[in-house]
């Protein structure tokens, strides 16, 4: 038996540090962005499709995002273009993710989780959060995107007041050590209702 755990949160929350620790207790942990990015790849799926829809955006055999952002910023409407090429790959990538992990406790990390209805296929959902000044700080501090832009993805996020109502768990990340405390009691809790299950 398996417990299907969602983790999500927005922009800058520490989703993907959460994962991490996760992964060092002892689950098999499922990273969205990463399987687009394998998808994305040299002999990936997405590229034969992608490349029939838009040759514009291939570039050394393989998917260029930066690509895409202008193809999309020029039309919006090629977005469900993509979305319809890609999102059955990413759950084709997941379902084989399902049926190999060997762990009791998956992590599907996926920042838009309830944005795209996918917590339903979850056992639970654990949503990370802090602060809005830290998350903005973490943010920029990457230097890899200007406040407009970091401002525009959070329009097209669902509130993190409302993600963390909908979760069943939730997760401060303000510091290391207090994220881990918090990531060994769920598991804890987890691994308890699995037993009496």
């Amino acid at each position: 038996m398996t417990f299907s755990l969602g983790l999500t949160g927005s922009i800058g929350m520490g989703k993907s540090t959460t994962a991490k620790i996760f992964a060092e207790l002892g689950c098999a942990v499922w990273d969205a962005d990463a399987a687009v990015h394998r998808l994305y790849a040299v002999g990936g799926a997405a590229v034969s499709p992608m490349s029939a829809a838009f040759p514009e955006a291939i570039k050394d055999g393989m998917v260029d995002r930066s690509a895409l952002k202008k193809i999309i910023s020029r039309d919006p409407s090629a977005l469900s273009v993509i979305e319809k090429i890609v999102h059955p790959l990413v759950a084709d990538d997941r379902a084989e993710f399902r049926r190999t992990a060997g762990s009791d406790v998956l992590i599907f990390d996926i920042p838009l989780l309830f944005e795209t209805g996918g917590d339903a296929a979850m056992d639970a959902v654990a949503c990370v959060w802090v602060d809005a000044e830290t998350q903005k700080q973490r943010v920029l501090d990457r230097g890899t995107m200007t406040v407009e832009q970091f401002t525009q993805i959070l329009q097209k996020q669902m509130p993190i007041e409302e993600k963390r109502a909908r979760a069943d768990y939730v997760i401060e990340t303000d510091t290391l050590e207090h994220a881990r405390a918090q990531v060994e009691e769920i598991l804890k809790d987890i691994r308890g209702k699995m037993a009496d299950a």
